[in-house]
């Protein structure tokens, strides 16, 4: 962050605003005419490039839904922002980077020693919303509701007037509102993990439960817990972003954030007591968040894996460098397109030719570093996610397969390769996949059925014949995986 001796006149705030450079996009609207509609918790870097992104845009023609901003326990980005009255610097990162200054967030609030100012503003009538970016971990789940055993949740159990957890504190905020005799709020969770909204709901009602039964029945009733999908690659704030910030404003700024110019984010509508007109500002708002989650699995994440062992093999470093390989490009773009697409039930409106076409664009960003490696990480727990729920779909519908398997060999290939090296993997499995014979004479019958017999990978696809004498040919195709050996699999790939 900047230096507190900066002084106030060198920083970003409302006071500077008007004179930054001109081709500085900055709020379009009054910010003293918004009044705050939406408490946010967790506001990091994703929150604050991707929904207050939007809501920005959205103030001009509504000023009913700017933010509140509320960390649960680091008071950083208070500190950060509230010298700047809110405002940050947003950095697009595409061929030409765009600076864009945010104003959707009026208030910073850190929930660990203000819990008084958090709890009356969640009881606020013109607050109809509240929003959550604070990782799978922050929502203290179990598999059908919350984590009883979890410290923060055994606190808030005893002391539900002083929460800590996210939970406790909507929880607080509801039994306010029920007491005051307000309508509740919507809770959106807008983190990326399955039945976002529905698990946070289970969680939710499982604490009030406990606490009061009465409560939990009100909530149960009267509030709305919809589903989301969110996505945009956010690379972490460094010293280098601040420096180009600080140049192109004039001024500095404390806290900006990155990301790439593509931006998505769907949400399930149903909400109670008003919505912010969301559709305004290219949120796409539908009943199927499971399509969408579907689609972005299948198109996007399973061709990020592709590149990532087939390009790793290849000794590619970055996702975009991987594009720039013809025979790679090529191959992951037939993939998309002839492969995986024809195996989604879309949700209506959908369109995935222009769906692919943007990931594509994505991938070639030469100012998004996506390093292979990093994307390689968790295999065994991605591809079933990613590749397998195709490959299974594929072959229940009569189609080709030997595409599909290419990237799941390469994994395999590329286990071998790093045990080889002595690089240690970053998988939950590491252990197991370090004792499968990784030595240096490759073949393909035995290698393959040592990795069909991880049940928790390839269960129950590993019976299929079909599917094991697919994946032995697709490894044999890529040899002894050397740069020029994965080429020639990925041309043959591109013949057939």
């Amino acid at each position: 962050m900047i230096s507190p001796a900066v002084p106030d006149s060198r920083r970003l705030s409302a006071a500077t605003l008007a004179d930054l450079p001109q081709e500085v996009a900055v709020p379009d609207y009054d910010r003293a005419g918004t009044r705050i509609g939406i408490v946010h918790f967790g506001p990091g870097a994703f929150h604050r490039a991707h929904q207050a992104a939007y809501i920005d845009a959205l103030l001009g023609s509504d000023p009913d839904w700017a933010i509140s901003a509320v960390s649960l326990h680091s008071a950083g980005v208070r500190d950060a922002l509230r010298p700047q009255d809110g405002l940050y610097t947003l950095a697009l990162l595409g061929q030409a980077p765009q600076l864009r200054v945010i104003g959707a967030i009026r208030e910073v609030l850190c929930a660990r020693d203000e819990g008084h100012a958090v709890l009356e503003r969640l009881a606020d009538p013109q607050v109809r919303l509240v929003t959550l970016t604070i990782t799978e971990k922050g929502y203290c789940l179990s598999a059908d509701g919350v984590d009883a055993s979890h410290p923060d949740i055994v606190r808030d159990l005893a002391t539900p007037d002083v929460p800590v957890s996210a939970i406790g504190w909507l929880a607080a905020g509801l039994r306010l509102r029920r007491d005051r005799g307000l309508a509740p709020y919507t809770v959106l969770s807008c983190d990326n993990l399955a039945d976002n909204g529905g698990r946070l709901r289970r969680a939710v009602l499982d604490y009030t439960r406990r606490l009061d039964p009465e409560l939990a029945a009100w909530i149960e009733r009267e509030a709305a817990f919809p589903r989301s999908m969110v996505d945009s690659i956010t690379p972490a704030t460094d010293d280098a972003l601040r420096a180009q910030v600080a140049m192109g404003l004039g001024v500095a700024d404390a806290w900006p954030v990155q990301r790439e110019p593509y931006t998505q984010w769907v949400v399930e509508d149903d909400f109670r007591n008003g919505r912010p007109p969301l559709e305004r500002v290219g949120v796409t708002l539908s009943g199927d968040i499971a399509g969408y989650d579907r689609a972005k699995l299948r198109l996007l994440n399973a061709p990020h894996s592709a590149l990532a062992y087939l390009g790793a093999l290849m000794e590619i470093e970055t996702v975009a460098d991987a594009m720039r390989e013809p025979a790679l490009a090529g191959f992951v773009e037939r993939l998309m397109r002839e492969d995986i697409a024809p195996s989604l039930a879309l949700p209506q409106g959908f369109d995935p030719d222009a769906y692919v076409d943007a990931i594509l664009a994505r991938f070639r960003n030469p100012a998004i570093r996506h390093l292979l490696l990093q994307i390689a990480w968790d295999g065994s727990q991605k591809l079933p996610v990613r590749l397998l729920g195709t490959l299974a779909d594929a072959l229940a519908a009569g189609r080709s397969i030997d595409r599909l398997c290419l990237p799941v060999a390469g994994w395999m290939h590329f286990v071998r390769r790093q045990a080889r090296r002595d690089v240690a993997l970053v998988d939950p499995l590491a252990e197991t996949l370090a004792g499968i014979d990784h030595s240096a004479d490759a073949d393909a019958a035995r290698d393959v059925d040592a990795f069909l017999r991880l049940d928790a990978v390839f269960a129950p696809l590993s019976a299929d014949a079909r599917f094991a004498d697919a994946l032995r040919r697709a490894y044999a195709t890529l040899g002894d995986a050397t740069p020029a050996a994965v080429a020639r699999a990925l041309a043959g790939a591109e013949s057939r």
